[in-house]
């Protein structure tokens, strides 16, 4: 895959008063949108990238709709308008676009406002590869396997803990969870189960160290907020704590590549009651398999600049290059 993907990334105008929503981040990428600018950074930097569009893979549209959103003179209200101003200019200057109807075309996004940011411009909903990390395959913009899911991390200083750190038999508590109460299901988590002895809900931030919860719990809650994504995810699996998802018509990150069942619990919104039921019904046998292999892919949900093998850069990637085969058919 190294060898033979590569990509165009349309560029711009260092003089246009716009040029910060194009270029990469700069600085240490922070925050709940980070994995945009890690992306954009990482791939800025590595040898995918080609000066030569004639033998470009995919086209990268550069566009960072987050900076959009934060920039006032575009600001949320102006994120459609700028986008399809983006596309226009791509299908005006370039023959690219207009050569394959944009299937050979993509662009990333970690916000929310990703979910109709295109939406003045159909032919990317329909057409383009859309990396995004509110990938809800409930929702219409949204299309399984021909876009794909991007976990949002929450950056960590250091290392992953230790191995001996981690091991399960450490783990007293049998669930944990903190965080807003902003949804329909996190409330009904909350109201479940907010005063058990086994699974700890708490509303809000915790009074002690929030990777202690993570480290000291068996399994960590993934639960639908404003959107089915959230930091959460990768919270878990860096602290080497097995997920459970409670996100109906989420579309999991590098589902295409990784068998989740291997690591992770699926529950259904309506199956909230039966969560401490769900869990105990896992044997210590299936319990050490399934930690061990959050110890394996946890590499794969962290971000470095410059890339590393197989970190979430290299996922991404790959996601992009399952995808080349259905590119080359819409060519022909």
């Amino acid at each position: 895959m190294r060898r033979k993907v590569k990509i165009f990334v349309y560029p711009h105008d260092k003089n246009d008063p716009y040029s910060n929503i194009y270029r990469a981040w700069e600085t240490v990428p922070t925050g709940n949108y980070a994995s945009e600018a890690y992306f954009k950074q990482a791939l800025m930097k590595s040898s995918f990238v080609t000066p030569d569009a004639a033998e470009a893979d995919f086209f990268f549209m550069p566009v960072s709709i987050t900076r959009a959103r934060i920039d006032k003179r575009v600001g949320t209200e102006g994120v459609k308008q700028f986008c399809q101003k983006h596309v226009t200019a791509v299908r005006k200057d370039w023959s690219y676009w207009n050569r394959s109807g944009g299937v050979d075309h993509f662009y990333l996004s970690c916000h929310s406002i990703a979910r109709t940011a295109m939406e003045l411009v159909p032919e990317v909903r329909h057409n383009a590869i859309q990396l995004v990390c509110p990938s809800s395959y409930h929702l219409h913009y949204y299309i399984t396997h021909k876009d794909a899911s991007v976990p949002q991390i929450w950056p960590r200083d250091g290392n992953t803990p230790e191995a001996f750190r981690s091991r399960g038999n450490c783990r007293k508590r049998l669930a944990f969870f903190a965080g807003a109460i902003n949804s329909p299901i996190r409330l009904q988590l909350h109201k479940e189960w907010g005063n058990d002895d086994e699974i700890f809900v708490h509303k809000g931030k915790v009074t002690f160290p929030y990777s202690e919860g993570l480290l000291t719990s068996k399994f960590c809650l993934h639960v639908k907020g404003y959107e089915v994504n959230t930091a959460r995810l990768g919270d878990a699996m860096f602290y080497g704590c097995v997920p459970v998802v409670i996100a109906d018509y989420y579309d999991l990150p590098f589902a295409d590549i990784l068998d989740w069942s291997k690591f992770a619990v699926v529950i259904p919104h309506l199956n909230i009651p039966l969560l401490k039921k769900t869990l105990k019904q896992i044997t210590p046998a299936q319990y050490a398999r399934m930690h061990q292999y959050v110890l394996q892919v946890r590499k794969h949900f962290q971000w470095h600049s410059p890339a590393m093998e197989f970190d979430a850069f290299y996922m991404v990637m790959y996601e992009l290059w399952i995808r080349r085969h259905t590119v080359r058919n819409s060519l022909q």
